[in-house]
């Protein structure tokens, strides 16, 4: 059986190594890229050895689409790589991630509406919840906030279902100043909708 990992949104760099999947010693035989890759085009990858490349060249396993092969999105995800390498942002992304981390667990400390703060890096999850005992997940709450954010000129991102959980991604460029502006516009939305 082989082992396909998906780091469509957590590949080149955004928990803090360039593959998530290295996080938990995950060797898998195929990875798939995009998103980041293409830095705003169309662009995927996989990733996978030479063995099984040519296993499936051999048994004529060939995919092909409108944009397979273009030389314009190709460049680009060439100059990300090396962009993403030369400036070492997966450490960035560690760094800026333990500074954001650190400032939703502070947040946490503080309104009890925070049942959890979780992730890797750049790639967080903040949970609102009506109790933290029983983790009864708040979607209301979280809606509003995020309006709130809005309002305040910060887009945010709800993961949909009712969950109650925002899916915080910024940029792996991301500044430190950045960050402490964001923290400080989410918790005023907060602590504003929480009346």
């Amino acid at each position: 059986m082989l082992v396909i990992v998906d780091e469509a949104q957590t590949g080149l760099g955004r928990t803090g190594r360039l593959f998530d999947c290295t996080h938990d010693g995950v060797e898998p035989d195929f990875i798939t890229l995009s998103k980041t890759l293409g830095a705003g085009l169309p662009l995927s990858a996989v990733l996978t050895t030479s063995e099984i490349e040519q296993r499936c060249f051999d048994n004529k396993f060939h995919f092909y689409t409108t944009h397979a092969s273009d030389p314009l999105p190709a460049a680009v995800g060439l100059k990300v790589i090396e962009i993403i390498l030369r400036d070492r942002l997966a450490d960035r992304a560690r760094v800026a991630g333990e500074r954001l981390r650190a400032g939703f667990d502070a947040m946490r400390q503080r309104y009890e509406a925070i049942g959890d703060v979780r992730g890797r890096g750049l790639l967080m999850g903040i949970e609102l919840v009506k109790d933290r005992r029983s983790k009864e997940p708040a979607p209301e709450l979280a809606q509003a906030v995020m309006n709130r954010c809005l309002d305040l000129g910060l887009s945010t991102s709800i993961i949909r279902g009712g969950w109650g959980v925002f899916r915080l991604a910024p940029p792996i460029t991301i500044t430190d100043a950045e960050i402490d502006l964001g923290l400080t516009m989410f918790e005023q939305a907060l602590r504003e909708t929480l009346g």
